[in-house]
């Protein structure tokens, strides 16, 4: 089993940043292809990054350019740094993983239900 467990969340105004980090327990996620989402208050859970065993990365459209996903196999850790905040980039972020060996499309990715296992989240919110 793992566990995911999110941190650096919090208040900042509009055009700021924060990093996000998720980090793994349980075993190792290296192998695991690793993703952020955010849901806002009312709306569905939506896709926002995710990265793969082998490096590669996606990105919904509205945040390409200002935020960036890494990992660190090291530590078993996945960041989420985020840049030029907006006010609609308010949610609560979490961490998701995917156990698959298998490569799909980048559009597979995007969907909650192939994930694994979820973390609880973290609140971001951007004041304007």
């Amino acid at each position: 089993q793992v566990q995911l467990v999110e941190s650096g969340g919090g208040l900042v105004q509009a055009g700021g940043s924060l990093r996000l980090s998720c980090a793994a327990s349980g075993r190792t996620v290296s192998t695991y292809t690793m993703a952020w989402f955010r849901q806002a208050p009312g709306k569905e859970r939506e896709f926002v990054a995710a990265i793969r065993r082998s490096g590669s990365t996606y990105y919904t459209d509205s945040v390409k350019g200002r935020f960036t996903i890494s990992r660190d196999n090291a530590k078993d850790t996945v960041y989420l740094q985020m840049n030029s905040l907006k006010p609609e980039d308010t949610a609560v972020y979490y961490c998701a993983a995917d156990r698959s060996l298998a490569y799909y499309s980048s559009t597979y990715y995007t969907q909650p239900s192939v994930y694994d296992y979820w973390g609880r989240g973290t609140q971001v919110t951007v004041s304007s």
